[in-house]
């Protein structure tokens, strides 16, 4: 056996620039490949499925030629999953409610599979373009796109009162606007409807993943009762946050009943407090949600509208009731995959090893 190769002892000048710049353009190609395959997988799909349709109604055939369809598709392609019957079903489906193979302006292409079943069994036909333009922007994985469609999430974002036409310049404000939305869904924290703030404060601590998926995209957690002195005299702030795309931090208040306008200036007087003491030259102004169980949306929008600093006002809610699919006659996703994870090709024969 030859000894192997080791590094030498001090690399050329340059090296260690251009390994990174090599390392970076490998990652490119292999994410390039595995969209062109994705894309041909997809494509390959809707085919499929508008074959199925065409010859159904062209030539009579009856649905229970799905089954045969995928024996004889396993039997060809023993090492290939994705032909299960259920999945063909889901082939079929695709074809006959997406039959440009597009949702609206987004090719289904740029999405995996199962992200496109999610939007077809799931999502309002009037809503899928959203959700299919949302998943590829934010790299949603089927859960995600899965619990956002569940959660109305369309209908919410973009949704709360803020004053941030007023008090922040384009396009900032149009950003900070959209990243906001009401009501918040914290279902999740599995609290009666009656819990008091400091419960509701604790949980969604005890459930941070959760609460920064429902908060959204480029929320980064900082801390909770963040203490601030002013003067000698000691405040607490219920949660803190900084956006990454914002650049700003988020100072957060929960008010467990009622909204009334001198939540405000609590409020105000944090964010003013935040960016003397915490906010760096180069953050952006910071931002408050005040987040409350009922609010009188005109009141609301009166007591933000006067105050500078910029504000947003939301509800948030602790229970709600799940919409349910609009596939109920399909497979569910979980099925599929199960299936497809048993589709394992036959073994091969043993080969002996090389000398």
């Amino acid at each position: 056996m030859t000894p192997k190769e080791s590094h030498p002892l001090s690399a050329p000048a340059g090296y260690a620039a251009w390994l990174e710049d090599i390392k970076t353009r490998v990652n490119a190609a292999r994410s390039r490949a595995a969209l062109t395959v994705n894309a041909e997988l997809i494509l390959l799909y809707h085919g499929i499925g508008k074959d199925i349709l065409e010859r159904l109604a062209r030539d009579g055939w009856g649905s229970k030629v799905i089954p045969r369809v995928a024996a004889d598709l396993k039997a060809a392609f023993p090492d290939m999953k994705g032909f299960s019957t259920r999945n063909i079903k889901y082939m079929r489906y695709f074809a006959e409610h997406c039959p440009e193979g597009r949702f609206g302006q987004q090719p289904a292409a740029q999405l995996p599979w199962f992200h496109i079943v999610a939007l077809l069994t799931r999502a309002e036909p009037s809503e899928r373009e959203w959700y299919a333009t949302q998943a590829v922007a934010q790299g949603w994985s089927r859960l995600t796109l899965e619990r956002n469609i569940e959660s109305h999430l369309r209908q919410r974002q973009g949704k709360a009162i803020t004053n941030f036409t007023l008090r922040l310049p384009q396009p900032t404000s149009a950003l900070a606007h959209e990243t906001l939305k009401d009501p918040y869904l914290f279902d999740f924290l599995g609290l009666a409807d009656d819990a008091h703030e400091r419960e509701i404060e604790n949980a969604l601590i005890r459930h941070i993943t959760r609460f920064l998926i429902e908060l959204g995209t480029g929320f980064a957690y900082v801390g909770r009762q963040f203490r601030l002195e002013v003067a000698g005299d000691e405040f607490f702030i219920d949660l803190l946050f900084y956006h990454t795309r914002l650049k700003c931090y988020i100072v957060i208040e929960i008010k467990g009943g009622k909204f009334k306008p001198e939540h405000i200036g609590q409020l105000n007087f944090y964010l003013t407090a935040v960016d003397a003491q915490v906010k760096a030259e180069d953050d952006r102004p910071s931002i408050g949600l005040l987040l409350c169980r009922k609010q009188n949306r005109l009141v609301a929008q009166y007591a933000v509208n006067g105050i500078a600093k910029p504000i947003g006002i939301a509800e948030f809610d602790l229970l709600r009731n799940l919409s349910t699919p609009l596939a109920d006659n399909l497979p569910s996703i979980e099925q599929i995959e199960a299936e497809l994870a048993d589709e394992t090709p036959p073994e091969e024969p043993n080969k002996e090893k090389e000398t």
